[in-house]
């Protein structure tokens, strides 16, 4: 079975400008999903999906192969994942490299760490007949709590009730578990987007993130506290054997 691990790392992000080769711990942040990818030791290839020849430079510096640059129609901050991995998956193909797993994972979550690959693959592996596996997390703001406004009145996002009792008027302890999905990975059959046209499928297996390993970094704020975690030992990054990258 080939394995392949694929690192999307557009150059487009707003709310913290270029923040996947922004730097952290002394290293750029795609630099640790490399280093991760590579120290598991369960993949075949570690492939950098990057509309930047900065990015990929700083990619390949660290381990990781970066053939090919996304254009500027599936890099934006509206484009799905399905449309970059198919474009992979195609031109790989056609340079004769065909994988039969595939796995993301997002420069964004910095503290996922190779056992953090390691464990999950195990999971996959004990369920072949599932499309995929996702990493999740328990909701903190219960999805039961929350509305949605139309014409100046509040509704329910979930109308649901419990004993009779609305969601909305429960203990959160009371409500039943809710996870959302964290970015610190994704592993797919080749199979899944090629013939169904989705990274996930139809049976997805659930991979519950422990302690700060699904950590995801979007605004200025996650920066910080990502910087705190690092500062303060909180968390703990992926090791890094190559020297920081110099930007030429």
């Amino acid at each position: 079975m080939k394995r392949v691990a694929f690192i999307p790392a557009r150059s487009g992000s707003k709310r913290v400008p270029d923040k996947n080769i922004k730097l952290l711990g002394g290293h750029p942040l795609l630099a640790y999903s490399v280093s991760a990818a590579l120290a598991c030791g369960i993949f075949d290839a570690v492939i950098c999906a990057t509309d930047s020849r900065l990015y990929a430079d700083i990619a390949v510096h660290y381990g990781a192969e970066s053939p090919y640059l996304r254009s500027a129609a599936i890099s934006d901050d509206a484009s799905p994942d399905i449309e970059w991995i198919l474009w992979l998956l195609d031109l790989l193909k056609k340079d004769g490299r065909e994988f039969d797993v595939f796995s993301i994972l997002r420069p964004t979550a910095p503290f996922r760490l190779p056992k953090t690959i390691q464990r999950a693959w195990n999971v996959f592996e004990q369920d072949p007949g599932a499309d995929s596996l996702r990493a999740v997390a328990k909701c903190v703001q219960h999805p039961g709590k929350m509305w949605i406004i139309q014409g100046g009145r509040m509704l329910p996002l979930l109308p649901f009730s419990r004993n009779g009792i609305p969601w909305h008027s429960n203990q959160y302890k009371a409500l039943p578990d809710v996870y959302v999905q964290d970015a610190s990975l994704e592993i797919a059959w080749t199979r899944t987007p090629l013939e169904k046209k989705s990274i996930a499928g139809e049976t997805v297996i659930s991979f519950i993130s422990q302690g700060l390993e699904g950590f995801d970094i979007n605004t200025p704020e996650d920066w910080l506290l990502a910087e705190h975690y690092v500062k303060t030992g909180e968390a703990r990054l992926p090791a890094v054997i190559q020297q920081p990258f110099c930007t030429p």
